[in-house]
């Protein structure tokens, strides 16, 4: 299992970190958790309104959903373009796969249309 060290690691000097021998569970705090223990971070996510329960280790539901768009194609969808109508510029997205397998490219196909709806939009 991949301790707070190495997923630091990872995330500064590698391409990130291989999830092997774990369970989603992990995965999902491997995501979310480091952050919260950056307090610019955490900061940031107070003044946008999330407390103290939500930045707990691994972070609440409500963090996760608010911060991962997952769903439908057209849920994601939304989400990004929410972000655009706030007056943002351009968004980065990160697809993550539907499933345990780690194959993102059934995801990425099922978001392109979508997305490049969305690219295309005023």
């Amino acid at each position: 299992m991949l301790g707070p060290r190495v997923l630091e690691l990872a995330r500064t000097r590698a391409a990130g970190a291989l999830p092997y021998l774990v369970t989603p569970e992990h995965t999902r705090s491997a995501r979310v958790g480091p952050y919260l223990r950056l307090s610019n971070y955490a900061a940031n996510l107070r003044r946008i309104g999330f407390d103290s329960e939500d930045l707990a280790f691994p972070g609440s539901d409500r963090l996760v959903d608010a911060l991962a768009l997952q769903g439908d194609p057209e849920t994601p969808t939304v989400g990004l373009r929410a972000h655009l109508e706030a007056g943002a510029n351009q968004v980065a997205i990160q697809v993550l796969s539907a499933d345990d397998a780690g194959d993102i490219l059934p995801t990425a196909r099922a978001l392109s249309g979508p997305l490049a709806e969305l690219s295309n939009a005023p």
